[in-house]
């Protein structure tokens, strides 16, 4: 039997008083209507319950980290309620629609994978980072297959023009570099991790390295593009041998932002040091006068690439809420014709 702490319970959960035969778990997967669940007596498979399938909406059911109770019958188990969270990891959904999607929750830390071979992108990295600020994860930016360049300084002096408190980790599953230093810094025994990063960037592979087996199957590099092929197709929470949890993810071709907007000054480090020194306190430094954002850029003090990111996280958080305040508006006024209908019936029912 194992402790609740070596899945991530901490005070943050406590107290809660179970009541009658309910058990504490964690959920480690989710595979359709299938939630399996790590409890002190071990694994569980289980189901929602009737009171689960009639939640007021999705993001309220259980996701992947969450603390549940349940009641067991026999060797099925079924889901009564889900623990309050430390935190949501969420992204738009991918496409036209404005709905967030909630990749886990409960998470100390997510583990950012770029790829070194042509994968790099720096403002798909400002991107990621922007929301794991937000989401109050702590970030973690793993730069993999190194084997495959010479040198990796530029990065580093790529990512520092973002100006973010994040450690760089470069690492190579080929050649073991920098998977040490990783394991024995970075995830911190009883901790939560999230793998993030686009397909073909390592995650697989870095997957099986940290659990020193061949977990998750991983495919031959592409011969067309030299770019390792897609291989997770879901996310399960994974314990490494040193007790950290990580929970590996697909590969995401979209990472839509879904913060709010009020919290946005502390979310651009390298903008708002030069914000601060606005000639108006509500500047969206685009054409104001006196806008020491422009000024920065201007002379070379802020890198262009840096503000031209800036910009276009700004306006696609902007139409997100504005989608968002126009569901919850829609919503709200169907709600209200759908109560003044069932009035008008019970006034004037036979």
């Amino acid at each position: 039997m194992k402790s609740l702490e070596q899945y991530g319970w901490d005070t943050f959960f406590q107290p809660q008083q179970l009541k009658g035969d309910l058990l504490l778990g964690r959920i480690t997967s989710i595979q359709g209507f299938k939630h399996y669940v790590i409890t002190a007596n071990g694994e569980k498979e289980a189901e929602l319950s009737g009171k689960m399938l009639h939640v007021a909406s999705t993001e309220e059911l259980p996701k992947l980290g969450d603390w549940v109770t349940l009641k067991t019958y026999d060797t099925l188990g079924y889901i009564i309620d889900v623990l309050p969270r430390r935190n949501e990891l969420a992204r738009k959904t991918a496409g036209a629609r404005t709905d967030r999607q909630l990749l886990a929750v409960n998470i100390d830390g997510a583990v950012i994978v770029q790829g070194l071979d042509r994968d790099f992108n720096l403002m798909r990295l400002d991107r990621y980072l922007v929301q794991l600020t937000a989401c109050n994860i702590t970030p973690i930016v793993v730069l993999n297959k190194v084997d495959l360049v010479e040198d990796w300084t530029k990065y580093s002096r790529e990512i520092a023009k973002l100006q973010r408190d994040c450690v760089v980790y470069f690492c190579s599953t080929y050649t073991g570099v920098g998977l040490d230093e990783l394991r024995n810094t970075a995830l911190e025994k009883y901790k939560t991790y999230i793998l993030i990063g686009s397909s073909g960037v390592g995650k697989s592979s870095l997957l099986n390295a940290l659990m020193q087996t061949n977990l998750q199957e991983v495919n031959n590099t592409s011969d067309f593009n030299n770019k390792g092929k897609h291989t997770t197709t879901s996310r399960d929470l994974f314990q490494l041998p040193n007790g950290s949890l990580l929970i590996d993810t697909p590969g995401m071709r979209e990472f839509g932002l879904t913060y709010e907007e009020g919290t946005s000054d502390d979310l651009f480090p390298a903008i708002q040091q030069f914000a601060d020194r606005c000639r108006y306190s509500d500047c969206r430094h685009l054409q104001e006068a006196g806008c020491a954002v422009i000024e920065a850029v201007q002379s070379g003090a802020l890198d262009n690439q840096v503000y031209e990111s800036y910009l276009k996280l700004i306006r696609e958080q902007r139409r997100f809420e504005m989608n968002a305040e126009d569901k919850k508006r829609y919503n709200k006024q169907s709600g209200k014709r759908s109560r003044e209908a069932n009035e008008y019936r019970n006034k004037y029912k036979y």
